[in-house]
C-alpha cells in the first residue's frame, strides 16, 4: 500500500468522536496552534529586551503585528474554506472529485498576495502614519514590515496546505511543520537581533524581521514535500478549474468580509492604544499577543470540531454533530479556565519575560486579568466559529462579525474612551466583543440541528 493510500485510508476509518478521537485531532492542532503565535512571541520578547529603543521597536512591531494579521487573516481563510469542503467530500466518500482543488486554491491565494506586497510596500510608511506612529516608531515599523511582508506568499502556500491536511482529519503533520517553523524562528532571532560577535552584528527589529521571513519558507519547503509526499493530492495546477471553485470563492468571500470586520476591531484597538502614548503601547503590544496566544491555543478544539463537523454535516450524521457540540463545550471551558489558572499563578513573572520598562509593565499587570478572565468565553466562542466553518456556513459568521463590530465593538470602544478608562476600556471592549459573537453562535447550532435530530 502507498503511502498515499495509507493516509488517507487511515483517516477514512476514523469516524467517532469519543475522548480519544478529539484529541487525537486537537492536541496536534492545539500544539499547532501554539507554534502559530510563538513566532510572534518571540519577536516581542527578543524585541522588548534589547538595549536601543526597545519601547519604541516593541511598539512598532504591535503595530506592524496588527497591519500583517489582518493581510494574513483575510487571505488565510482559504484554509477554512479548503478544509471544509475537503471534509464534506471525505464524510460523503468523494475525496477523488476534489483531488485538484488545493493546487488552483494555492495559485489564486499566492497570486493574491504578491499584489498585495506590490500595493504596499512603496506605501509603508503612509499605511503606519495611519495606525498613529510617528519617530522611532514609524521608522521601526517600516523597517520591520518591508522585510516581513516577503514571507506572506509563503505563509498562505503553508496555510493551504494546512487546510489540505485538515480536511484529511491530518493535524499531525501541520503540527510538525509548525513546532518546526517556531524553533527555527528562535533559533534566528536569537541570532539576527542580538547578533553573534564576530559573525553577525545585532540587526535589532530588522534581525526579527529577517528570522521570520526564513522560518516560513522553511516551512513552505516542508509542507509542500510532506503533501506531495504523504498524501494523494497534487501540486500540479490542472485545468479545468475544479467545480467547486466558485463555491470555495463565495466562502472565501465571506470569510474574507468577515475578517475585514475583525481586523477593523483590532485597527481600532491599536488606534487607541497609540493615542494613549507609547507605555500604553507597549502594554497592548504585549497583551494582544497573549491574547493571541490564548486564541491559537483554544485553536486545537477548535480546528476538531471544524474538520469533524464538516465530515459530520456531509455524512447527514445529526446526533452526532450536536454531541460533538457538547463535548467540546467542556473541553473548551476546561482549557480555558486552565490558560487563565496558569496566567494568575505566574503574571508577574509573564511580564517581566517580555520587557524590563516598569512603567510599561505596570501598565500591562492593571489590564492582564481582564485577558485572563476572557479566556473560558473565548474559548467556547472560538470552538463553535471553528465547527461553523467546518460546516461551510461562512455567511452566518460574516453577518454576525459584522453585526458584532459595528454594533457592540466600536461603540463600546469610543464609550469606554469618552470616559477616559483607557487601556481598560479598550480590554473590556474585546470581552463585550466576546460575548456577541459567541452567544448567537451557541443559540443557532441548537435551532439548526436539535430539529434534524428529532426527525430523524
Amino acid at each position: 500500500m502507498s503511502n498515499c493510500n495509507f493516509v488517507t485510508e487511515y483517516f477514512l476509518l476514523k469516524t467517532n468522536i469519543n475522548f480519544k478521537r478529539i484529541h487525537q485531532l486537537a492536541i496536534p492542532a492545539l500544539i499547532a496552534g501554539i507554534a502559530e503565535p510563538l513566532i510572534s512571541i518571540t519577536d516581542t520578547a527578543i524585541i522588548g529586551n534589547i538595549d536601543i529603543n526597545a519601547k519604541e521597536s516593541l511598539g512598532a512591531i504591535a503595530i506592524v503585528g496588527s497591519f500583517l494579521s489582518m493581510l494574513i487573516w483575510v487571505f488565510a481563510q482559504t484554509r477554512s474554506a479548503v478544509s471544509s469542503i475537503i471534509s464534506n467530500y471525505l464524510g460523503a466518500n468523494k475525496l477523488e472529485e476534489v483531488k485538484t482543488l488545493p493546487a488552483q486554491a494555492i495559485l489564486i491565494i499566492v497570486s493574491l498576495s504578491v499584489l498585495v506586497i506590490l500595493f504596499t510596500y512603496p506605501f509603508a510608511e503612509y499605511i503606519f502614519e495611519l495606525y498613529g506612529a510617528k519617530e522611532h516608531v514609524l521608522d521601526y515599523a517600516v523597517d520591520y514590515y518591508k522585510i516581513r511582508i516577503i514571507g506572506l506568499p509563503f505563509t498562505l502556500f503553508v496555510f493551504t496546505i494546512f487546510g489540505t491536511f485538515r480536511g484529511l482529519q491530518n493535524t499531525l503533520y501541520p503540527m510538525l511543520i509548525a513546532i518546526l517553523g517556531a524553533l527555527l524562528n528562535v533559533f534566528f532571532d536569537w541570532i539576527l537581533v542580538y547578533g553573534v560577535e564576530g559573525w553577525f552584528p545585532a540587526m535589532n527589529v530588522k534581525g526579527a524581521a529577517f528570522a521570520s521571513v526564513i522560518s516560513q519558507v522553511i516551512m513552505a519547503i516542508v509542507a509542500g514535500y510532506l503533501l506531495l509526499k504523504k498524501t494523494a493530492i497534487s501540486l500540479k495546477f490542472i485545468r479545468p478549474f475544479n467545480k467547486e471553485i466558485p463555491r470555495l470563492i463565495k466562502m472565501v468571500f465571506d470569510l474574507f468580509l468577515r475578517t475585514i470586520a475583525l481586523n477593523t476591531a483590532l485597527i481600532f484597538a491599536v488606534y487607541k492604544a497609540t493615542s494613549y502614548g507609547t507605555d500604553e503601547l507597549a502594554a497592548y503590544g504585549i497583551g494582544i499577543q497573549l491574547w493571541l496566544f490564548g486564541a491559537f491555543f483554544i485553536d486545537g478544539y477548535s480546528s476538531a470540531g471544524n474538520i469533524l463537523s464538516g465530515r459530520l454535516l456531509g455524512a447527514k450524521e445529526y446526533d452526532t454533530l450536536l454531541s460533538l457540540g457538547k463535548k467540546l463545550i467542556g473541553y473548551g471551558l476546561s482549557a480555558g479556565i486552565f490558560l487563565a489558572g496558569i496566567g494568575f499563578l505566574c503574571y508577574e513573572f509573564i511580564g517581566e519575560v517580555f520587557i524590563q520598562d516598569r512603567s510599561v509593565l505596570q501598565r500591562f499587570y492593571e489590564i492582564f486579568w481582564i485577558i485572563l478572565i476572557m479566556q473560558p468565553i473565548c474559548a467556547i466562542t472560538f470552538i463553535f466559529d471553528g465547527m461553523f466553518k467546518g460546516m461551510g456556513y461562512t455567511a452566518f459568521l460574516r453577518n454576525l462579525l459584522l453585526l458584532s463590530t459595528l454594533l457592540v465593538f466600536i461603540p463600546s470602544l469610543l464609550i469606554f474612551d469618552a470616559y477616559n478608562y483607557k487601556l481598560e476600556g479598550v480590554w473590556f471592549t474585546f470581552l463585550l466583543w466576546i460575548l456577541a459573537r459567541g452567544i448567537p453562535l451557541l443559540l443557532k447550532f441548537r435551532r439548526k440541528f436539535l430539529p434534524l435530530v428529532e426527525k430523524k
